[in-house]
């Protein structure tokens, strides 16, 4: 059976270097995009006309969610492995409790980050539950670790990802169950756009964090347990 793929957010940074490590692996993947037009997902489309399968996604509204698996229904029996990597920063969330903050950013970050990846996985559940690994990956953050929290503002963005943690933790009771795993990782500070500007100054570029992210989850069994796997980018544990 051909190992099949889904990853969302694949327009540019750490989505689409994750799908060009699977294509490399030979994988049939499903690509989410956010944006019809987006250049890079063309580039990689010529590259693998038959394993690569652009998806239009917009994982914060839920018909947008049905109409993609309902499309990728239509072109295969299953998927091996769910990467929910998509995701949202806004600026307005930097506020601290000394101010007065934006809440309708936060529920827009919520709205994405957390209930955006939960739409995906419940929505492409039945045919996770016929490929042969079971294996969702969230893409959370350092952001989401109560245990290690130093932080005093980004509450939207913070809450989201401890709330996205959670929720990996409830699928992972599930699945587990039924042969599957969750994973969960740190990816790093990425040179990305993900808050609207390309963050040059951080320590990993989109295509490093990818190889590192993809090394780890082809080796999933090793990280199988009671407890989903929550993971930077070394393999290291990190705390909940």
């Amino acid at each position: 059976m051909d190992k099949v793929a889904c990853v969302t957010g694949t327009d540019r940074g750490l989505g689409l270097s994750i799908t060009r490590v699977l294509l490399e692996q030979n994988y049939k993947v499903f690509a989410g995009q956010h944006r019809e037009d987006s250049e890079n997902l063309k580039a990689l489309k010529a590259e693998y006309p038959q394993q690569l399968e652009p998806v239009l996604l917009d994982i914060g509204r839920k018909e947008s969610v049905k109409q993609a698996a309902r499309l990728i229904a239509g072109k295969t029996g299953h998927v091996d492995m769910l990467i929910n990597n998509a995701g949202i920063i806004r600026s307005a969330d930097d506020a601290t409790m000394l101010v007065d903050m934006d809440d309708e950013a936060m529920a827009e970050i919520y709205n994405v980050n957390t209930l955006g990846a939960l739409r995906v996985s419940n929505a492409l559940m039945g045919l996770l539950l016929q490929g042969e690994d079971k294996l969702i990956v969230n893409i959370s953050s350092e952001a989401g670790s109560i245990g290690s929290n130093q932080r005093i503002n980004m509450y939207g963005y913070c809450m989201s990802k401890a709330a996205l943690n959670m929720q990996s933790s409830l699928m992972h009771n599930h699945l587990k169950t039924l042969g599957g795993q969750v994973m969960v990782f740190h990816p790093g500070w990425l040179q990305t756009y993900m808050s609207g500007m390309k963050k040059d100054e951080a320590d990993y570029s989109a295509d490093e964090a990818a190889g590192k992210i993809m090394k780890l989850v082809l080796d999933y069994p090793a990280y199988k347990g009671e407890e989903p796997a929550y993971l930077d980018l070394n393999g290291q544990a990190w705390p909940w």
